[in-house]
């Protein structure tokens, strides 16, 4: 992987960070309970570390108290054994700062940053530099167009990283090489990509200088060993692994729907213990639960079997 010069509190990040969902009970109440067994599942599936309160996390679907509930519920249990990554999503930047500083007061190791709505380059450094230069922990663009409806050029990145003060990014704009290849070729060693996009294109992220992955994929120990693989130099195993389980990683992945498939994954496989999503959201239907399962079957797993799974 591509050598870094960057502080050295973010030397040794790399890995697959897991996007958690925000689990809640039946009547949409968020569920502590199911927090603890989902951080517990992670763990065990070799995780690096965790991050919550994301687009998939529902952040924008919580009150403020509930996402400190959330936040604390996750560090809590974890208890230092991963780092908690936390979400932030504002309108404007003192909200963004406020919620930063609010998630690193609580235990956040760092946190993760969208962007401002429609803004330029020139005001979205600003921003990422004020709310860096805001908090001790590190900060991480969140660079994800299809949700949030903004781009954020590889120049722009490549800056932060050089002069901002941000030395990482959650890259999640196809196509993905390019862009990774072109940030770390502008960025002199200052910033770290990580992937995401449900692992669709992991193994290229990886081959292009990723550090690892941050995506809520509900079988994150797969994940985890085509990182191992790669990481020990096997290219060949990594890409193994991963061309086995990529009908799984592509079905999952669905505009839309994703968010109900892997909780509904995660409430089959005894992680937690509903699968609400809260309006607005869509549900599966009986024959996408169908195709789910067969999908599973095909590449070689159950949903009938609890806990993580010793994947090849």
């Amino acid at each position: 992987m591509t050598s870094l010069s960057l502080p050295d509190h973010l030397a040794h990040a790399q890995g697959v960070f897991t996007i958690c969902p925000t689990p809640f009970a039946a009547d949409g109440v968020v569920d502590e309970a199911s927090i603890a067994t989902l951080v517990e599942f992670q763990i065990e599936a070799g995780v690096a570390g965790l991050a919550i309160l994301g687009f998939l996390g529902e952040l924008h679907k919580l009150s403020g108290l509930e996402r400190q509930q959330v936040i604390r519920a996750f560090v809590a249990q974890a208890a230092g054994r991963v780092p908690v990554w936390v979400g932030v999503r504002a309108l404007g930047i003192a909200g963004a700062i406020e919620q930063a500083r609010e998630a690193e007061s609580m235990g956040a190791a760092a946190v993760f940053v969208a962007p401002l709505d429609k803004a330029g380059d020139a005001q979205q450094f600003e921003y990422y530099r004020l709310v860096a230069q805001a908090v001790s922990i590190p900060v991480v663009i969140h660079d994800f167009p299809d949700s949030f409806g903004t781009e954020i050029s590889a120049e722009l990145v490549a800056r932060l990283g050089r002069e901002g003060g941000v030395h990482m990014i959650k890259m999640e704009e196809p196509p993905v090489g390019p862009k990774i290849s072109r940030i770390l070729s502008l960025a002199e060693g200052r910033m770290k990509v990580f992937g995401g996009l449900g692992g669709v294109y992991f193994l290229e992220e990886l081959e292009r200088g990723a550090a690892g992955t941050m995506t809520g994929f509900a079988f994150p120990e797969i994940l985890v060993r085509i990182y191992r693989h790669y990481a020990a130099g096997d290219v060949a195993a990594a890409a193994a692994t991963f061309d086995r389980y990529c009908p799984l990683i592509r079905y999952e992945f669905q505009p839309k729907l994703g968010l109900a498939l892997r909780k509904y994954t995660y409430v089959k496989r005894g992680v937690i213990a509903n699968d609400f999503v809260r309006a607005p959201g869509m549900r599966m239907d009986p024959i996408t639960a169908r195709e789910l399962e067969a999908t599973v079957a095909r590449v070689g797993l159950s949903l009938a079997q609890r806990g993580v799974f010793n994947v090849d």
